[in-house]
């Protein structure tokens, strides 16, 4: 038997869930080096390459793949354990929540805020991503819960999700369009003003193109942004047609307003999901139950 560190194949681990090097120096609170020298005392122990590296994108070996699949249960037995550990002290255990800006701002607060007081020990982590990377932490069991967009492609088999808010996306503009109010504009008009919209590296962004699509139509935004509330902001001063969920919109004002179309766009729904392969902790299964006990 080969006399090997935890901490390597900790390092191992993240490496190889993010294949990227500074992106796991990161998560391990350690330097760059000390993870590649990590690394390299792992794959001179084992005598074996673990990752591809060049100067563009690292890869995981065959040989890389065959660990990944060994460790990575490892890894989530070891967090179930001390989540169990932490749940039977009495600060009420832990919760590690994934979900994009937006939804966090305009309908997730509330609930965290509930939560909190009900457990004031409880340790509260949220992650910060768009629903398509929410889905891969899921997938890759970096979190408990996600609440995303929903249907996600990016879902993974494992993961159970529980439908819980419906809401539709609006095309939104600023006073520098006014001789649109009232009017009801089909996709293809649409077309020949500035689109603002999410990222590709968003579920928004697929659905929209998706729709388009339908249409035979070729969709090419003029502006792609992370944020739903920058994009509000650039349709206020007039740089194009933003296409935002309808929640965001509520309270910001007579500075825009929303553009009727003459093709319905499809509804969409809020989820909160969780990987039936990992057990969820005390305070996990206590904050699902706000919404699995409520109706949508």
């Amino acid at each position: 038997m080969i006399d090997i560190n935890y901490e390597l194949y900790k390092v191992f681990y993240h490496v190889a869930s993010t294949l990227n090097f500074s992106e796991a120096s990161k998560r391990l609170f350690i330097s760059q080096s000390a993870v590649s020298q990590s690394i390299k005392t792992l794959e001179r122990k084992l005598d074996q390459t673990l990752f591809i590296r060049s100067t563009k994108k690292v890869q995981l070996t065959p040989e890389g793949e065959i660990l990944m699949r060994h460790i990575e249960p490892a890894m989530n037995l070891i967090h179930k354990g001390e989540t169990q550990l932490l749940d039977a002290a009495s600060t009420g255990g832990q919760i590690r929540i994934g979900a994009s800006d937006t939804i966090c701002r305009y309908f997730l607060i509330p609930y965290l805020e509930r939560f909190h007081k009900a457990f004031p020990g409880a340790h509260i982590k949220v992650i910060n991503q768009t629903s398509m990377k929410c889905a891969q932490l899921l997938q890759n069991g970096l979190v408990d819960l996600i609440v995303v967009n929903y249907p996600n492609n990016h879902l993974g088999a494992s993961a159970s999700a529980v439908r819980i808010k419906k809401f539709r996306d609006v095309f939104i503009a600023g006073n520098t369009f006014s001789e649109l109010k009232g009017q009801t504009l089909s996709f293809a008009q649409l077309l020949r003003y500035p689109i603002l919209m999410l990222d590709k590296n968003s579920t928004t962004n697929e659905f929209l193109h998706q729709v388009f699509q339908q249409h035979q139509l070729d969709l090419v935004p003029e502006i792609e942004l992370t944020s739903n509330d920058l994009l509000i902001d650039l349709a206020r001063i007039g740089l194009g047609i933003a296409f935002v969920p309808d929640y965001c919109i509520s309270a910001k004002g007579d500075e825009i307003f929303q553009i009727q179309t003459k093709e319905e766009l499809p509804e969409r729904e809020l989820a909160i999901a969780y990987n039936e392969h990992i057990p969820l902790s005390r305070a996990s299964m206590e904050f699902l139950s706000y919404f699995q006990n409520s109706s949508r």
